[in-house]
Formats: structure tokens, sequence, C-alpha cells
């Protein structure tokens, strides 16, 4: 199974690609897709969309999972980041991915053993957890630690959902 990690930005939006067979893990590809700041928001936004497709395109992933997005203390940039975040999940599910969500604090907890992970040690994870990685920036980092994230939650996620639809079928 190939999963896609995305990590949203306006500037900036990390993107990483891993294999999984079983509990075993490999590093395909790693990236970011960048925006020109001198460009109005709606250009940016189709900016981030296209280079979403073409990662996508390159390396035809089975799934995608993307970080929340926290609250800054700037309204005008938590709207934008989140203006951008809904481009992220709309990139996949666009292409047919099923698309999961997991927060900061979980995707530490995944990959470090611990929730509040500074992003260096998250990177030092990624690197033992992906041999033969070698990271270029720390938002591809922290995309490759949302899709190892979801490697290890999404067996749960789906056993969860059937047995929801399950409930729902016996009534």
């Amino acid at each position: 199974m190939r999963l896609l990690g995305l990590d949203p930005g306006l500037q900036i939006s990390g993107w990483g690609i891993i294999d999984v067979a079983g509990n075993r893990l490999r590093h395909v590809a790693d990236g970011v897709v960048r925006t020109n700041k001198d460009w109005s928001l709606a250009e940016r936004l189709v900016q981030l969309y296209d280079g979403l497709g073409e990662v996508i395109d390159a390396y035809n992933p089975s799934e995608a999972a993307v970080e929340e997005t926290f609250v800054n203390k700037n309204p005008n940039s938590t709207l934008k980041l989140g203006q951008a975040r809904g481009i992220v999940l709309l990139a996949p599910a666009k292409k047919g991915l099923p698309v999961a969500e997991y927060s900061a604090n979980l995707i530490k907890k995944s990959v470090v053993g611990t929730g509040h992970a500074a992003k260096e040690q998250v990177q030092m994870m990624i690197k033992s957890l992906l041999p033969g990685c070698e990271i270029k920036t720390a938002d591809a980092a922290d995309a490759l630690a949302v899709a190892v994230c979801h490697s290890h939650h999404r067996v749960t996620q789906r056993a969860w959902e059937n047995a929801v639809v399950m409930a729902g079928a016996k009534k």
C-alpha cells in the first residue's frame, strides 16, 4: 500500500510518500510544494492544487493523510492556512483517494512516543523509521510523519468505520 502524507501550508506544503507492507515501512519520496508569495491568494491556491496533483499523478498513492491545523494567534494567518488546508484536503479527494486527518499531537505521539515532541525529534525518528531517507526540509519530514502515523492508525480506523456501518445495518 502506498500512502501520501501531507503537511499543509500556504507558502510551503510538505508531502511524503511511503510504501507499507505489513509492519514494514519504506521511504519512496518526499518534497514540498511552494507557492509564490507575490501572487494573489487565488493564484497561490491554484499553484498548490496543481503541485499536489502532480505529486499524486507521479506516485499514485492509495490513500492520503493530512495534519489538522492548529489556530495561530494571528487570525489572518489562521484563515489563510485554513484555505490552504482546504486545497490540501481537496487535491487527493478529487483524485479519488480516501483522506484521513490527524492532530499534530497524535502524529508526534505515533512517531516519537510523546505528543509534545520537538521538530528535531520527529526528524530523527523519521530517519530511523525510514532508513535511507534524507530529509530535505522540516515540512517534508512532517509530511512523512503524517504518512507514518496513518500507517499505524489506518487499520484501526477502518475497523471502527466498518463496526459503525454494521451496527447501523442491524437496526
